[in-house]
This record gives structure tokens, sequence and C-alpha cells, in this order.
């Protein structure tokens, strides 16, 4: 009888949670676990992401990473351009780089390019990108004119002006028609306006770019912090001042980047201009143009290879301290990623 009764006492009730103890016992076995989804939803990410940026790595270390190296490797050489190199001449040719006057004068002139670019273009086409984001009779015309010597081509560009600023061109002929023959000059050989005459054809063909930048830039400001600020008495310089620019930093100092590392590699418009020699000469070389001089045109590949190099680390050191000490806050701000 008291065996039965301790039977009936220790007896299991079965519930829809699993087995429970009767009187309210607590359960003897866990339920089941589901199956983690984010594991398998993180696997599902990382193959997306690879098939799309699969693509693009490939094509980035073949034209961009691998030439690099190879041209690093060259650079060891004394090369003519075919068959492999055979003659090592180790760091010999970056010690003559480093030696050189006439790089050091064309890695100067390229200082010149990037100051004078940021200094001549910036202000100008931050003033016409306010103009033309005004309501203003014949805006669309004008954001064309302005834009369109950006997309003419260099050739075309180096062509045009040399042809119209050289002695006999169409600018000393207009000056002396105008009763300005005084102000007739050699534009192009002469050493102290020459870097003048590049810097005048870069800013009338690159500002268009600077200006459509600009007036994205605008277009994304919200309309009623002017109109609260002009509300509130504030003048229209002193909305631009302390609300317009202050929110367009974000692209000026991507604009301000754009141009410094073009600047860096320009080679084009002077090539075209002042051919191949004249340049040196003119006070108008570049790192670029004295690359094809010594390099190419000098039958020594293995130097041109060096010197490419050279320009490559001066541009990626520039890029990385501008993009660390300028660009750090606005990309931060892009990243959300990680932030509660």
């Amino acid at each position: 009888m008291t065996h039965s009764l301790g039977e009936n006492s220790a007896t299991r009730t079965a519930s829809p949670e699993g087995p429970t103890v009767a009187g309210g016992g607590v359960p003897t076995s866990s339920p089941a676990r589901r199956p983690r989804r984010g594991r398998r939803t993180d696997w599902r990410k990382t193959l997306e992401i690879t098939l799309l940026s699969g693509p693009a790595i490939v094509v980035f270390l073949a034209f961009v990473i691998f030439p690099v190296f190879l041209a690093a490797y060259y650079g060891f050489f004394s090369w003519k351009g075919y068959g492999p190199p055979t003659e090592f001449v180790g760091l010999d040719n970056y010690l003559i780089i480093f030696k050189d006057s006439a790089f050091h004068e064309a890695l100067l002139h390229n200082g010149y390019i990037v100051v004078l670019s940021l200094i001549m273009q910036g202000p100008a086409a931050v003033a016409l990108a306010l103009l033309l984001n005004q309501k203003i009779r014949g805006r669309s015309i004008i954001r064309v004119l302005i834009f369109v010597p950006y997309v003419i081509s260099e050739v075309i560009v180096g062509t045009g002006w040399s042809l119209m600023l050289q002695t006999s061109g169409a600018v000393n002929d207009m000056l002396e028609k105008m009763g300005l023959g005084f102000l007739a000059v050699d534009w192009l050989s002469d050493p102290d306006i020459a870097i003048w005459s590049l810097m005048l054809i870069i800013s009338w063909k690159y500002i268009g770019f600077a200006v459509i930048l600009f007036l994205a830039g605008l277009q994304s400001i919200p309309e009623e912090l002017s109109e609260a600020a002009a509300i509130d008495g504030a003048s229209y310089w002193q909305i631009q001042r302390t609300i317009t620019l202050p929110l367009l930093g974000p692209t000026l100092r991507i604009w301000a980047f754009l141009s410094i590392i073009g600047s860096l590699q320009l080679f084009d418009l002077v090539y075209i201009i002042w051919g191949q020699y004249i340049s040196a000469t003119a006070g108008t070389s570049t790192m670029a143009t004295y690359m094809v001089l010594n390099g190419r045109l000098a039958g020594n590949f293995g130097y041109g290879n060096a010197v490419a190099v050279v320009l490559f680390l001066i541009s990626l050191v520039i890029a990385l301290v501008y993009q660390r000490y300028v660009l750090r806050r606005d990309t931060e701000g892009a990243l959300t990623e990680g932030k509660k």
C-alpha cells in the first residue's frame, strides 16, 4: 500500500513543453534549440560581396597593382624596352632621379601647379556655383557652356591654345588690333610667363568640373536653413559664410583631393603644347613629362619605370596623408556600421 502511494506521488505527467514532475516540478530536460540563422546570413552576405566585388578586384589587381610591381621590378635594371631585362643596376636609377636637378625642377613645377590650381580654380568655381544656384535667366545654358571645356579632348585643347598663344597667334594679334601691342609677349617660351599660361589653360578646362561638383553639393543643402537665417536678419553673405560654405565643406575637400592628384600627374596638356623638349626650358616640365623624356624617348625604359614608381609613391603618400588628416571626418561620418 505504501509502495503504490509512492509510485503515485512520483508519477510524471507530460506537457507540451516537456516532461515535468507531477505537482509542479521543474522540467527534467530543456527544449530543442532552433538552428541559428545568423551564421547562414553571414555566409550569404559574404558570398554576395565576393561575387559582386570579385571581378572588380581581379581587374584592379591585374591592371593597377601588378603593373606597379612590374614597373618597380624593371626599375632595378638598365632596360631598352625589349627582351628580358638582364643588366641589373640595383638602386642606381633611383639615386640618379633624386640627384638630377631636372627632376627637382619638374617636382617644383608640379608643386606650383597644385597650389595655383587650388587658389585659382577653387574660389572662382565656388563663386560661379553660387551664382548658377540662383534662379536666373539662361542658367541652364551657362552651366552647359562652363562644362563644355571639360569634355573637350586634351589634344584639341592643347592644339588650339598653342596656336592662339604663339608669338604670331590670335592672342597677340588681337592685342595689336586693340592698341595694346605692348602687352604682346611670348606666352609659351618665356619661363616667367609660360607657367601662368599653363595655369590659364588648366583653369579654363577644368573649372567646369569643379562648378558642376559644387552645384551638386549646393543642391543637397536644405533651403530651410537659409530661409530661417534670412528671417532672423542674416544678410546674403552672412548666410553663405556661416551656413552654405561649412555645409559645402565635404564637397570642397573631395574636389581639392582630385585636383591635387590630377596636378601631380599632369602630362597631356604640357606634352601637347610644349612638345618633347621645350617644356624643360620653358619652365613647365612635370614629373610625367620628365619620365617620358628621360625614359621612353631616351631609350632607357628601366629608368622611366623607376621615375614612374617614384611618381606613384609621391602621389600615394600625399593621398594617404590627405585622407588621414583632411578626409577622415567625412569618411567616418559616412560609416554607420558598428555605431550605436
